[in-house]
């Protein structure tokens, strides 16, 4: 019904940038919460960042200063701007949007299939 696709991950020296997008695309009524995932060998998947439909944005602290995330609610699509890249930053990336498919369906969470993103030298 709702699909979400991932593009812009690759390979990635210290210090240097990636801009990952995703794109919503199928039944969509309404699309509110999108944010952005990640989940590196051996851990638990994790939130890097958020935006609500009006642009209230959240990060989390590891990734704070460096990353932006942003959206385009027209063209139902959410960035992220990755600057001064760690290894540490090395991960699956996933994105996320919170989606009501129609008026009198519950809101259901979607789940792009990731991008992985290397940082190393």
């Amino acid at each position: 019904q709702v699909q979400l696709v991932e593009s812009g991950g690759g390979l990635a020296q210290p210090g240097g940038s990636l801009r990952l997008s995703c794109a919503a695309s199928g039944r969509i009524f309404s699309l509110n919460g999108m944010g952005w995932y990640r989940q590196a060998a051996g851990k638990q998947r994790e939130l890097v960042a958020s935006i609500t439909r009006s642009g209230i944005t959240n990060y989390a602290e590891a990734v704070k200063g460096r990353f932006t995330i942003a959206r385009d609610n027209a063209k139902n699509t959410v960035a992220l701007q990755m600057n001064s890249l760690k290894p540490e930053d090395t991960a699956v990336y996933y994105c996320n949007a919170a989606v009501r498919t129609d008026w009198f369906v519950n809101e259901d969470d979607y789940w792009g299939r990731g991008t992985q993103v290397t940082v190393s030298s």
